[in-house]
């Protein structure tokens, strides 16, 4: 079977999409051939700077000729109707078939389509997937209308086999298919021929192009850490740089130097930064100082020199942005020394967190507020809590960050420090945003962890007041990710705290801000420009700025709204109690999605949220965890069948009774031993259950519900509940209650599958 090899050769493509191309390239050409009839053995695809190339083992030489029979109108049809068959088969009526059905005679299409050659298939597939390739960016060159990232040169496309190598007849635009390419551009830009893929892959190393790109990110990874070892250096690993620069060199040549010590103070993360963002430097650090102390970059050709040149020109330009990192961090330290981070800070007022949600300033003085009420919640310290609350944003107005935004929390520790604040506030303006992802660390300090939690839970209560919550798979403002960074940070601190009362809380207050405002913008007042100054405010949640010397009523009111005092409840409040709902909900969703990562099932976790206290999700997890390990067990399966049972047999009965059987089942009433039996189980179980799930010892539950299950299995086998003595009946109805309750005492077993 042929070898298929496709080479298309252009332009410097830009590193990060060399992954996204490559893998586009195999599937568009693999789904294209597949559907045409051709099949294949294995696909591999590479890329390079200049190329995207694609090899296929075991193409099949030909589609195979298919057969189609389709069923057609009876033939007494209409005329109309037989005519749209035909022009829908694209036969005519002598060649149908008369076949008889079970309601007469239908007219049949038998249609043949011929196999290709698989060289005509190639060149159609491969023209179709360069022209409508879905490159992000593309560009047109020349006076042509191909469309590719960079100018297209050639393409190599080459059919291999035992008997020898053939070019698929292709011309894209005055671009033919051949068999040639060119190797590195300094070192060997001549072009040669090719007969198959291993003489492409040998003649392109020889021509000093390294063709796969995890060759090449182990070369540099190989040969800068051996620079740095010989130093008694240790290289700063960094997978995403590394992935990045593979993709700018056809032949990697790692070389190092050492950053001047003018730089050397400067905080290593700044150094790394700046390097990284600039010039796709690695950072190298001195393992006994934790300084960075030297860099490697990565040329993509040998010299004469041996890079001496390279290192003098990169050098020259690492000065030039080191010296404006220095710049910024000289000027942010000057600002904090002399103004504090508050005062570093106080340009927020001037930036809109959004629109319908007022100033960052306005966003920080509430995060303050609520990180002071979640304190003791988390064993923190209020002051601090409030006090860190206020200055972990500051640094977005610093220089530094203002040119490397990602360095945001990290910079306002740095600052903090030099303020002579706590270590606990430093620690909380850099692990506030966290958690970020799945994969990154949660904080444990508590007053980072107020401010973490309230900063997120600020972010979602106010994107829900104003009715802007994710929608299917849109979610611009991140809210997902808010609602797990607070899920993780409750479950990896074990607090206890209900989030329901929390997001209440929150929600009653901007209520109550949204009726004052109401207020304020119906009454007549005087001064128009006092009620604009205050209806402003009010957006910004900000009134005392503006209520102290404005009208005896205005300032009387909002001293007492400031002093606690809650305006008469109006259309607010119930909207206020409809979105404290409704992102409770979206918090047990999130957390189901983060639990059935652990294994645990939706309707498991359906059934404990059922339960009381499902805002506690340390609680939920808990129960969840005890209940998903008891499903596990045979006893767990055979229980909740005899629950489920139980629970049957008693709904159609109350229903049919048009009562509810709930109370009064009495031993004395038992006839069979299997019942009395199960009245001494339940007593048991329900003596045991009680204190174990006010400890909330559900391992200890869940064993005590085990011991229901044989006293339940030998009742169901040896007792008929709907005896004919109507005292019985009613009795052992009773104690089927008896079961559901206790066994809901647990979790809402109903919300179980199976």
């Amino acid at each position: 079977m042929p070898e298929l090899l496709i080479e298309l050769f252009s332009e410097e493509i830009p590193a990060r999409m060399q992954g996204f191309a490559r893998d586009t390239l195999r599937k568009m050409v693999t789904d294209g051939l597949v559907e045409a009839g051709l099949t294949y053995g294995h696909a591999q695809a590479f890329s390079t700077p200049r190329r995207l190339v694609l090899v296929l083992d075991g193409l099949s030489t030909e589609s195979p000729t298919l057969r189609e029979e389709r069923k057609g109108p009876a033939v007494t049809a209409p005329e109309a109707a037989v005519q749209g068959f035909l022009r829908s088969t694209g036969l005519t009526l002598d060649q149908l078939e008369k076949r008889d059905d079970k309601k007469g005679q239908v007219w049949f299409a038998v249609i043949e389509k011929p196999g290709r050659a698989a060289p005509e298939i190639v060149a159609e597939v491969l023209e179709k997937t360069i022209r409508s390739f879905p490159w992000p960016k593309s560009m047109r060159w020349g006076n042509g209308t191909l469309k590719w990232v960079r100018p297209l040169h050639s393409i190599l496309c080459l059919l291999s086999d035992d008997t020898g190598a053939s070019v698929v007849d292709l011309d894209i635009d005055g671009i033919k298919a051949g068999a040639t390419t060119a190797g590195h551009r300094f070192m060997a830009p001549d072009r040669f021929a090719v007969t198959g893929f291993a003489d492409y892959a040998a003649k392109l190393k020889a021509a000093k192009v390294v063709l796969d790109s995890s060759e090449r990110e182990a070369m540099i990874w190989h040969d800068a850490t051996q620079l740095a070892f010989a130093q008694g250096l240790e290289l700063v690993e960094d997978r995403g740089l590394l992935t990045e620069v593979a993709g700018l060199v056809e032949f990697p040549v790692a070389l190092m130097g050492a950053i001047a010590e003018d730089f050397l103070h400067l905080p290593p993360e700044v150094l790394q930064t700046s390097m990284r963002e600039h010039q796709k430097f690695f950072s190298v650090k001195n393992p006994k100082t934790g300084r960075i102390e030297g860099f490697v970059t990565v040329a993509n050709r040998e010299t004469a020199d041996h890079g001496a040149t390279i290192l003098k020109g990169n050098l020259k330009v690492l000065s030039a942005r080191l010296s404006d990192a220095r710049f910024f961090w000289e000027h942010d330290l000057r600002v904090v020394k002399t103004e504090g981070l508050e005062g570093m800070g106080a340009g927020l007022a001037n930036v809109t967190f959004h629109n319908k949600l007022g100033s960052q300033k306005a966003r920080i003085e509430r995060i303050a507020a609520l990180a002071r009420e979640i304190a003791p919640l988390v064993g923190a310290d209020p002051d601090q809590a409030e006090k860190a609350a206020l200055v972990v944003k500051s640094d977005l107005r610093s220089a530094m960050v203002g040119e490397f935004p990602e360095l945001q929390g990290l910079m306002g520790s740095y600052y903090a420090r030099a303020q002579g604040l706590s270590e606990e506030i430093a620690a909380a303006c850099k692990g506030h945003y966290s958690p970020l992802g799945p994969s990154d660390a949660v904080p444990s300090e508590p007053v980072t962890v107020a401010v973490a939690l309230a900063d997120k839970i600020d972010t979602l209560t106010g994107f829900w007041a104003i009715d802007e919550k994710p929608t299917g798979s849109k979610d611009p403002f991140a809210l997902r990710r808010a609602a797990l960074g607070v899920i993780r940070l409750v479950l990896g601190n074990g607090l206890r705290m209900g989030l329901g009362r929390v997001v209440s809380k929150i929600f009653n207050q901007r209520a109550n801000i949204a009726t004052l405002g109401d207020w304020v913008r119906e009454t007549e007042l005087e001064q128009e420009e006092t009620k604009s100054a205050l209806y402003e405010a009010l957006i910004n949640e900000d009134l005392a700025s503006y209520a102290e010397g404005h009208e005896a009523k205005l300032a009387e009111l909002a001293s007492s709204f400031l002093g606690g005092v809650k305006p008469t409840p109006s259309k607010h409040h119930g909207q206020a109690r409809q979105s404290s709902s409704d992102l409770l909900s979206f918090f047990h969703d999130r957390l189901k999605v983060f639990l059935k990562d652990e294994g645990i099932r939706h309707d498991v976790i359906d059934a404990v949220l059922a339960m009381p206290g499902n805002d506690d999700l340390t609680l939920v997890v808990k129960r969840a965890e005890a209940l998903s390990a008891f499903l596990k067990t045979e006893d767990g399966t055979n229980l909740i069948q005899g629950f489920k049972r139980a629970n049957n047999i008693l709904t159609q009965a109350e229903a049919k009774d048009g009562v509810e059987y709930s109370f009064g089942a009495d031993v004395k009433f038992a006839e069979a031993e299997e019942e009395k039996t199960l009245f001494a189980a339940l007593d048991a179980a329900e003596a045991a259950l009680a204190p174990a799930m006010a400890s909330e010892d559900f391992a200890t539950a869940m064993a005590e519900m085990a011991k229901l299950r044989a006293p339940i299995d030998a009742f169901f086998t040896a007792v008929q509940i709907n005896a004919e003595n109507p005292i019985v009946r009613r009795n052992r109805l009773n104690l089927l209650s008896r079961i559901r309750q206790i066994c809901q005492s647990v979790a809402d077993l109903t919300k179980l599958d199976g």
